[in-house]
This record gives C-alpha cells, structure tokens and sequence, in this order.
C-alpha cells in the first residue's frame, strides 16, 4: 500500500507489509521479517518472557490492518497534487526518519561491510522504490480500490515464482490450485469477459508489476540477506534509507519542484510514510514476534477489503459486483497458496 506497501501485502528484511515466511504488504512493503513467499534476514525475534506489551496483539493488528489499507487512498490523495516519485520520496523519506528515531531509542547499529549493503540496495529497489514509484504511477489512472486489490496478488505471483527461484519450496496440489483461483479472482476483477472495459490497461499493468516487484525482493532477501546477524530494525532501516537515495536522485530527473504545497496532499504524503511505512513495519515486527509469522501474515487479507470501503465511502469511487466478488476469490487463491502440509505422526519402524 503502501503501503506498501502501500502498502500493499506482505516480509523479508525489508518489505513493509511484508516476515520470515509470511508475506508482507504491500505496500507492503518494507519489512525484514517475511513474506508471502519468503523468508526473511534472520528468524523474528521473540518477544521477552513475562514482558507484557501495552497494547494486546490483536489492537494492534487491527490498527496494522487499517494503516496499510488507508494506504491506497493516500497515495490517491498526494497524487493529487504531486508527481508520484514525488509522493513516493516523501513517503520513504518519513518512513526512514520513523525507523531512524526507532534505532536510535534502540540503540541498533547500522548494517556492516559493501557487501550487505550491496545486497540491501537491491532490496530497496524491488521492495520499495520500484513498488511505491509504481502505485502511485498506477492510481493516476486507476482507482484505489483496484490498486488495493492488485496488491493482494502478491501472494501469488510469489507462489509462481517460488516454483521456479526456489528448489526447496516444493508445490503441492493445494498450492497450485490456490494459484489458479487467484488469478481467475483477478479475471473476475478485472472484467476480462466484456473485454476489460472502463479499465486502464496501463494503470492496471504497473499496479499488478507493483506486485510481482515484492516477491522478486523477498526471494532476492531469502537468497542474500538470510541468516544475518543485524537486527530486523537495523536491516530494515538501511533499507529504507537507501530506497530513500535512489528515489532522491531518480525523482529530480523527471519532476520539477512544486509551485504549491496543498496541505491535504502534503498531510497523505507524511501519514503514508511516517504510518504507512514507519510504524507500520515497527507493528508487523511487534506482532511477528509475539504471535509469530502465520498470525502475522493475515494481515495481508484484511488491505483489500478495507482498501476498498476507504475508496468508495471516502473518494466516492465506483464498484461494481465483479470488483468486490473478484477480491474474495483473489483472497481465497492466496491463501491456499500460503498453505503447508500439516506434519503427520512419526512413523514407527
């Protein structure tokens, strides 16, 4: 969406919706614990003994749920009135000065060695740059409510390319029929019998590259950044602020600075980066460790369906019956395709 991740689903080391085998979001992206078809820079860390947090787990994975699904809308709202890499600047920017302050209350140090920070580089490009530049491209054209949607189909782009990137990640007949139902929900979506008419096909291209762009990283993250000794914050936030570098040198190129600083886009810019991307990957983080990834990754379930209420009861966007049915079926395909064969009894010899 974007979170995301917008925030879009999702978290390796660095998606933002996105921990060690769940799948972020989206928007989001950002994060270093999972993804929907990863694992992450290192295993959640868990959560101190006899240590209660102020508020319960499923607070926060409510609040979770509504920043990344708010996300989508905000991006509508700062396209508004400012080129998207301009949004997508502002948002990384204050997403990396929330993670920033998280690292220095925490006293975590920044990554060492060129070669990890090589690595993180290309992280930053397919879990945040490349996917924020997109959604926010994508929603000059298109309406919140379908990039919401797109971003659900992280999964299972994941699921596809884990087929292919990762050898020990063997399909099962669940798994790939969760692939099938996912992309006939995105048909239905899409409207693909009458021709994908009122859509624009641009616009809905960039979105759904959006994300496939986060299980390219997650599967880049799992295969590089996997084992490290850094903490998720530290990974996490180098991360961001290196998506932060490239979109500063890329966004001067193609913008020009701003004639006006409208205070309703400028506000959507700031909440998606500093809540969108900052603390949105502080609470994934908090509850991947206190409940684990499983729990953590429904989330990804939930940004569609509240994506879509925001757009249409609040950017009077319009739905049709295929919009909100298409969603369910994406949502049903992308959780088959999360599923893992229970473990049966030991066998006696």
């Amino acid at each position: 969406m974007s979170a995301a991740t917008a925030p879009s689903h999702p978290t390796p080391p660095t998606p933002a919706a996105d921990s060690p085998s769940p799948d972020p979001s989206p928007e989001s992206s950002t994060k270093h614990p999972g993804a929907s078809t990863g694992s992450s820079a290192a295993p959640a860390p868990a959560a101190p003994p006899g240590r209660r947090r102020a508020l319960d787990w499923r607070v926060r994975f409510g609040l979770l749920s509504l920043i990344w699904g708010f996300s989508f809308l905000l991006i509508k709202v700062g396209t508004q009135a400012y080129a998207p890499f301009q949004v997508t600047f502002g948002r990384l920017l204050f997403g990396t000065a929330v993670l920033a302050v998280a690292m220095a209350v925490k006293r975590a140090g920044l990554p060492r060695g060129a070669r990890t920070w090589g690595h993180l580089a290309v992280a930053a490009f397919f879990l945040n740059a490349l996917p924020f530049s997109l959604f926010a491209y994508a929603e000059l054209t298109i309406p919140s409510t379908l990039a919401g949607i797109c971003n659900a189909t992280s999964p299972l782009w994941g699921m596809a390319l884990s087929l292919v990137a990762l050898s020990e990640d063997r399909p099962t007949r669940r798994r790939v029929a969760g692939l099938g139902i996912g992309f006939l929900g995105v048909l239905t979506v899409l409207g693909a019998w009458q021709g994908f008419s009122g859509l624009d096909a641009t616009g809905t291209a960039m979105a759904l590259l959006a994300s496939l762009s986060y299980p390219i990283g997650w599967i880049y993250v799992r295969r590089t950044l996997a084992g490290r000794s850094e903490s998720h914050l530290a990974l996490t936030g180098a991360q961001l602020f290196l998506a932060t570098l490239q979109l500063a040198v890329v966004t001067p190129l193609f913008t020009s600075w701003p004639s006006s600083f409208p205070v309703a886009p400028l506000l959507a810019v700031v909440a998606l980066g500093a809540l969108g991307t900052g603390l949105a990957v502080l609470l994934q983080y908090g509850i991947v460790a206190e409940v684990g990834p499983t729990t953590g990754q429904m989330v990804t379930y939930f940004i569609p369906v509240i994506a879509t209420a925001a757009g249409v009861t609040l950017l009077d966007e319009a739905l049709t019956w295929n919009t909100p049915v298409g969603a369910l079926v994406v949502l049903a395909g992308a959780a088959l395709t999360q599923s893992r064969p229970k473990a049966g009894p030991p066998r006696r010899g």
